[in-house]
């Protein structure tokens, strides 16, 4: 069966599951490509999850985790398939008009083994006519959520948006432990969770100021100190732990507008 009208999304963190919602409500046939660990934060809002717990569901939409030979097959279009395929190996035996990498690796891609019509990259790493056919603004600004048929993304600036205090960070290599979980409410100064390895240290991570757990990374994955493994909302909003973000949500629409304007994908991905 030859597979041409559907959109590849490499990676199922949370900004690509924004994608993989927008683009599964508009009728657009998705897969999902992640890694054998996927290392998301938002863990609520991210597909990701499937690959752990076999199928997960966001917003009222489920992705379930299939092995690569059943997808050519795959007909049910109220879920999202999910693969564990880090290299995009089923590109060599399917064709897609589109694939969005939405990896956030923030480095210059490897190239697809494969030509494709539509190339799109997400953030700082790509270059639109260069390693890509277009790019989309991931950054909050005036320009979150544009798309650039040449050039790049602002760069990347090293520090999350917001308050910078927010996100938490690994305070050493070694496994998470969390002693709190998402959605739940913390004090300033509370323990969330403890990285270390066995027989080892162990190092706390604290909440920096009270507010929701919005997000925490797997127990039980290995870190590397300085890696993002939490984040803190001030704002206390339960709600916000399960709903995507409006930034995941424009570059989605962002995904959406550059993938229908081109003619030729469009009669591929509605036939």
């Amino acid at each position: 069966m030859s597979i041409n009208n559907w959109v590849l999304i490499r990676g199922g963190g949370d900004l690509a599951t924004g994608v993989a919602l927008r683009l599964h409500h508009a009728g657009v046939r998705v897969v999902i490509a992640e890694l054998t660990q996927p290392l998301a934060v938002r863990r609520t809002v991210s597909f990701s999850e499937a690959v752990y717990e076999g199928q997960h569901t966001v917003e009222g939409v489920t992705a379930r985790l299939i092995e690569a030979q059943q997808f050519p097959d795959w007909n049910d279009a109220n879920e999202i398939p999910i693969l564990i395929d880090p290299n995009a190996d089923i590109l060599l035996s399917n064709p897609f008009p589109v694939v969005v990498d939405a990896r956030l690796t923030k480095q210059p891609p490897t190239p697809l083994p494969v030509h494709v019509p539509l190339h799109i990259g997400l953030g700082p790493g790509f270059t639109a006519g260069s390693d890509c056919h277009a790019v989309i603004e991931t950054r909050r600004s005036h320009t979150l959520g544009r798309v650039y048929w040449t050039g790049t993304t602002q760069p990347d600036s090293g520090e999350p948006e917001g308050d910078l205090r927010r996100v938490l960070r690994a305070p050493s290599n070694g496994i998470v432990i969390g002693y709190k979980k998402i959605s739940e409410h913390v004090e300033a100064g509370e323990e969330v969770a403890i990285i270390g390895e066995p027989d080892s240290d162990q190092y706390s991570v604290v909440s920096p100021f009270s507010g929701i757990l919005r997000g925490l990374i797997r127990d039980g994955l290995h870190v590397t100190k300085g890696m993002k493994i939490g984040d803190i909302d001030a704002r206390d909003d339960v709600g916000a732990c399960y709903l995507v973000s409006d930034k995941a949500l424009a570059i989605g629409g962002a995904v959406l507008e550059a993938s229908m304007s081109k003619a030729e994908i469009r009669k591929q991905l509605f036939p």
